[in-house]
């Protein structure tokens, strides 16, 4: 189940009938009070949430959903008219997955949509075996589980599949368009700013193991392998 919260109707209403005729059910919500309620009623497996809104900035919507922990792992794409590089930068450190500009082409939303919700679907199917032990880090991908000195950390959807991604390929360099590519899957209309954010996000949660996540200048990223 997708949550649309848009005070827009024409594009709420057009963009909900896109899903349906995907065959993806999705529910649509013109503000942040009956919002709130459905998810009290159902948490969804995924949200795309407007920011300018009649009751509430989406941006604190999307911090409240971040905060609660039956929410925090559930994947949000913000779809809005504020498409400005510092628009987009704020979102990602609030902990936005995805964040598409408006006015946006229906065939491209619908491809990241349905990215967005392969992504968290396959995380569930992993192997139980999957799992890693470094340092003072723990990482299950097949239970969602992060825990740093055994304090569990509470990662968005988009930080864990990046720390998952770099963990597996520790003591490599990953370049920005190859992280686009393995976490987000469609790097169509991304920019390398979405990368940089969110391994500041993920550097800043995970403190201490946070400094294992390297920069190679001009090139990406790497995780430290073991001493």
């Amino acid at each position: 189940m997708i949550y649309y919260v848009e005070d827009d109707d024409n594009i709420r209403g057009l963009t909900l009938y896109a899903l349906h005729q995907q065959g993806i059910e999705a529910e649509g919500f013109s503000n942040d009070s009956e919002f709130k309620a459905a998810v009290a009623r159902r948490v969804p497996d995924a949200v795309l949430l407007d920011i300018m809104l009649p009751d509430t900035d989406g941006l604190e919507i999307l911090r409240r959903l971040r905060a609660d922990q039956e929410t925090a792992t559930v994947p949000i794409m913000m779809l809005t008219a504020k498409g400005t590089e510092y628009d987009t930068v704020l979102a990602l450190d609030a902990g936005a997955d995805d964040y598409v500009p408006k006015p946006f082409r229906m065939m491209e939303l619908l491809s990241r949509i349905r990215a967005l919700i392969r992504r968290a679907e396959g995380y569930n199917t992993l192997p139980e075996s999957e799992e890693y032990h470094i340092d003072g880090l723990e990482l299950s991908p097949s239970r969602h589980l992060v825990r740093v000195n055994g304090q569990e950390i509470a990662l968005t959807f988009k930080e864990f599949e990046l720390l998952c991604l770099l963990v597996e390929n520790r003591g490599i360099v990953l370049s920005r368009d190859k992280i686009l590519d393995k976490v987000w899957q469609d790097t169509m209309g991304r920019e390398s700013r979405t990368v940089d954010v969110h391994i500041r996000t993920l550097r800043h949660k995970l403190g201490t193991i946070g400094g294992r996540i390297e920069t190679v200048r001009g090139v990406g990223y790497k995780f430290k392998a073991e001493e």
